[in-house]
């Protein structure tokens, strides 16, 4: 892995940041948690690759709060919508 932001998805909306830190809290530290409110994602930055990559292969598919957590490196602001754009104008 070679960022230490981590894309968290599939939370319950109730979820808060405090929540969202104590369980990564476990795996390194937690720089920064955000998450989008009414979106049911968000993100948790750690303070090296090497920890969000543990807190990545730990959690990715746990259950957290009745839900399966989805935990994937975070792309950089912009990627997806390049992505897409560039994927309807393929021929």
């Amino acid at each position: 892995m070679q960022g230490s932001k981590l894309y968290v998805g599939n939370l319950k909306y109730s979820t808060t940041n405090d929540e969202l830190k104590s369980l990564f809290d476990n795996y390194g530290r937690v720089v920064n948690v955000n998450i989008l409110d009414g979106k049911g994602f968000g993100f948790v930055e750690m303070s090296s690759p090497d920890e969000a990559d543990k807190a990545k292969d730990a959690l990715d598919g746990q259950d957290f709060n009745g839900r399966i957590l989805r935990v994937n490196e975070a792309n950089p602001p912009g990627t997806r919508r390049d992505r897409d754009r560039n994927d309807r104008h393929r021929f």
